[in-house]
């Protein structure tokens, strides 16, 4: 059985118009280096998104950029310095892209104010394939037979003769 090695990037960056391609470039190689090709596409989309509504919104655009892999999903966060970074119809419209194309998203505040927004992608195969939940079928020929006297712990009581009857 293989087993994942858990990774971990850090880049800070400047952002500006023509750096959101460099970092969205930077990042898929390093997801190349990991052999998550399947995710560059999802995390490219999402990481130019918010870094370009960071580029349109904020102030501030000295940004933090980190990517988490735990063998089964890989999470990036997205943290600029900006304080007043506001819930604008801008970056709202940002937010729902990101809600859309991930698996996962949220968004919180550091101990100095600046706020963090991250994304997950879940690793699959080369193909996306909805996950389906299946109802168990059930087996026929298969019953647990209902115990017909529960161990009742020490000090607590008996149970009373007719209070558990099996069923055959």
């Amino acid at each position: 059985m293989e087993t994942a090695v858990p990774r971990y990037y850090h880049l800070d960056v400047e952002v500006s118009p023509e750096r959101v391609g460099q970092v969205s470039r930077i990042l898929a190689a390093h997801l190349s280096h990991w052999d998550l090709d399947n995710l560059v596409d999802p995390v490219r989309r999402g990481t130019e998104i918010l870094l370009r509504a960071i580029d349109q919104h904020a102030p501030d655009t000295t940004t933090s950029i980190e990517m988490w892999w735990n063998g089964q999903h890989l999470i990036t966060a997205i943290g600029g310095g900006d304080r007043d970074l506001g819930p604008d119809e801008g970056l709202r419209a940002c937010l729902a892209d990101i809600a859309a194309m991930s698996d996962g998203w949220g968004c919180c505040a550091t101990e100095t104010g600046a706020r963090i927004i991250w994304f997950s992608q879940r690793a699959r195969a080369d193909q996306r394939v909805p996950l389906v939940p299946t109802a168990p079928s059930p087996h026929i020929g298969r019953m647990l037979r209902v115990p017909r006297a529960a161990p009742v712990p020490a000090g607590v009581g008996e149970v009373p003769a007719g209070a558990l009857v099996g069923v055959r």
